[in-house]
């Protein structure tokens, strides 16, 4: 691995903060990269620590205003964007007959139409820019496998697929590859909520609850925001550079379905 590989680049990251977000950040500025975050909450203060190389800016990725200003804070801090990492997501635990449409439309929000808007703010700016770029999206497993209690984050999840697909065509000719990266079970906060979600509908213990989805898993253990980390890192790079419309999968195995 080239460890400065993104030297010279800016990346725009939301939802940086935690998570397999923070992941990527510290990935790609290990690597060399200047990295903005937009995210609700700022990211550990040692991940600020380098005001030259790193940008926070506090906001939600599914406003518009905040994701055209946050692109222009950018720009005008870095002079440039080469990557945009569209992670920002949320996950709920329900029964269809009992979601509520405000909790069907938060997570749709964030999941799909926070892409879309960063997406669209990235290309803009790298069609100015006029040398290409890269635009990475957060699917997941579950946007291949259906499950029970998750459509809205499934549906979500398999609509940033099919995005990708559209965005990588219509942009190829600038040169600006689009991909995804579907995480299976990865170890991050979220899963303080999603194993008490389940345990409500189930009536398992939470710590059965992420046995349970341990268990499916052939590699023997739950990913780490590394191993998403790692993987959007090489579609960052030239390495990558015939790479496009694909949604790579990390997972340990673990089947689409």
């Amino acid at each position: 691995m080239d460890h400065l590989r993104h030297a010279g680049k800016v990346a725009l990251v939301t939802g940086g903060s935690s998570g397999i977000g923070l992941g990527i950040v510290e990935r790609l500025l290990r690597e060399g990269a200047r990295i903005a975050i937009l995210d609700l909450q700022p990211p550990p203060v040692d991940v600020l620590k380098d005001e030259s190389a790193v940008q926070f800016i506090a906001g939600n990725a599914a406003d518009e205003a905040v994701v055209d200003d946050a692109l222009r804070a950018v720009v005008a801090k870095f002079g440039q964007l080469d990557i945009m990492v569209n992670n920002a997501g949320v996950i709920g635990i329900a029964p269809v007959v009992e979601m509520e449409f405000s909790e069907w439309r938060r997570v749709t929000e964030i999941n799909l139409h926070s892409v879309f808007l960063g997406a669209r703010a990235a290309a803009r700016q790298m069609i100015a820019q006029g040398r290409g770029g890269c635009i990475i999206n957060a699917s997941s497993g579950a946007g291949r496998k259906g499950s029970p209690n998750l459509a809205h984050y499934c549906a979500s999840k398999a609509a940033v697929i099919m995005l990708t697909q559209s965005l990588s065509v219509e942009l190829a000719p600038h040169r600006i590859r689009v991909n995804a990266y579907a995480p299976g079970h990865i170890e991050t906060p979220f899963w303080s909520g999603i194993a008490a979600g389940f345990s409500k509908i189930t009536g398992q213990t939470p710590e059965e609850v992420v046995a349970g989805f341990a268990a499916t898993i052939p590699w023997g253990r739950f990913g780490k925001p590394d191993d998403v980390a790692s993987t959007v890192s090489w579609l960052a790079s030239a390495d990558a550079d015939y790479v496009n419309g694909q949604t790579i999968a990390m997972n340990g195995a673990e089947s689409p379905g």
